[in-house]
């Protein structure tokens, strides 16, 4: 007896994880999928978790953190930057709700760390956790036939190294791994897990400079700095067979920042990424009356497509395709880059203050929300938290908070040293004179 899942909210997240692409079933003869769905032509992919932010720094700074400084989750935005970091080496586990407001078992995890292994180069490793709670299965009658709990993650291990004072590149592997039916059988085709392999490219810039205010006198140290990332690039991931193989997020994000020291104990920093898929964009099909895509070519038995290219096409054709494949021409290709911005202050590096916006335009999606957040450091832990505000539409994070706790190694070293320190000192000031 064949089986179904029960339709609830857990069902729809499923869905909405797994990237699918709805169709509409207008009662009218359309031409094209451009008139169907209005303008609206977003983008869609498997694994779409792997462009969530997964830490609370970034996630309050309108999801900007490509050139970001001092970043414990470079892992995710730029492992080029691991090498400046000022300290060591640090862990951060994240900790994100999702779609709090419909079910209370969605979430997505994030745990990282980095190593210096010198002053010039840094070795890294994180591991992303979606878990999309509890689904039932039922038979045909409603009857239960078992629980089961979807699940995607992926496992990351990268390298960076500093070329010069200024300059660095890093590299990154990633398995990636998606069992969101459990071998659930549908018309007699099994949903297995997807599995995927991917890689990312990464570089940054920094540098600093001194501002003088000729009306004061005052000179401010400016630190500024660029990165420059192509992350997820990897094979198509399918969940039933090789002709239903769908892209990863394969995704290039560039980005600026530059920080200001106001005084001693303030400073203030600015940020803004870019953000685009490098993955095709769907092209319109001709249409017949019954609104479906099935105006099969003579020869090559696949739909016409009237506008656009064809998308079912190698991973690396398919990323230099996207620059110039969307139906839509060059107005369509720009609204496909997505802008971050954000902007944090620091009070003796101690507490800090963010805020920042991200937008998409409308028919790729319509995200737009204001992010806000706040963070603490105090000795070996820090911790960041995070909230969203959206704008134009719902979004699975609102009325969220997010956190991310960090450990920092240099400052357990250091603490685990004082009292040794201070142990030795006290016995020579006691020491006897000879």
């Amino acid at each position: 007896m064949k089986t179904q899942k029960m339709l609830n909210f857990k069902k729809l997240s499923l869905v909405i994880a797994a990237g699918s692409v709805f169709t509409n079933t207008f009662a009218q003869k359309v031409i094209t999928t451009k008139d169907l769905q209005n303008g609206q032509n977003s983008i869609s992919t498997a694994v779409p978790f792997l462009g969530i932010s997964p830490d609370a720094r970034a996630a309050a700074l309108g999801d900007a953190g490509v050139a970001m400084p001092d970043d414990i989750n470079a892992m995710h935005w730029n492992l080029a930057k691991a090498p400046f970091n000022s300290k060591n080496g640090a862990v951060a586990i994240s900790y994100t709700p999702w779609l709090r407001n419909l079910v209370p078992d969605i979430s997505l995890s994030y745990l990282t760390a980095y190593y210096k292994l010198d002053k010039r180069s840094a070795i890294a490793g994180s591991l992303r956790y979606f878990s999309l709670g509890q689904i039932q299965f039922t038979d045909n009658f409603g009857a239960s036939t078992g629980n089961f709990t979807p699940n995607e993650f992926s496992l990351d291990l990268g390298y960076a190294t500093k070329l010069n004072d200024k300059f660095s590149l890093g590299v990154a592997f990633r398995y990636i791994y998606s069992n969101l039916a459990g071998g659930f059988n549908q018309s007699q085709t099994p949903i297995d897990a997807g599995v995927s392999y991917a890689g990312d490219i990464s570089a940054y810039y920094r540098n600093n400079t001194v501002f003088k205010d000729k009306a004061s006198g005052k000179k401010y140290n400016v630190n500024y700095g660029f990165g420059a990332v192509i992350s997820n690039i990897g094979s198509k991931l399918t969940y039933t067979s090789a002709q239903f193989e769908n892209f990863i997020p394969i995704n290039l994000r560039l980005g600026g920042y530059a920080n200001v020291d106001i005084d001693e104990y303030n400073s203030i920093a600015l940020m803004i990424d870019v953000n685009k898929l490098l993955v095709p964009t769907n092209p319109y099909y001709l249409r017949n009356s019954r609104n479906t895509a099935d105006s099969l070519d003579s020869r090559t038995r696949k739909p016409i497509i009237t506008e656009g290219m064809d998308p079912n096409v190698p991973v690396v054709q398919g990323m230099i395709q996207s620059f110039y494949d969307a139906p839509g021409g060059f107005s369509e290709e720009m609204s496909e880059i997505n802008i971050s911005t954000g902007l944090e202050y620091w009070y003796n590096k101690q507490f800090a203050l963010r805020g920042g916006y991200f937008h998409e335009p409308p028919t790729k999606g319509n995200r737009q929300y204001a992010t806000f957040g706040v963070g603490l450091r105090y000795n070996v832990f820090g911790l960041d938290v995070a909230y969203l505000w959206p704008f134009q539409q719902r979004h699975p994070l609102e009325n969220t908070l997010r956190f991310t706790l960090t450990f920092d190694f240099d400052a357990f070293v250091e603490q685990k040293d004082e009292p040794v320190k201070k142990k030795v000192k006290v016995t020579e000031d006691e020491a006897p004179a000879e």
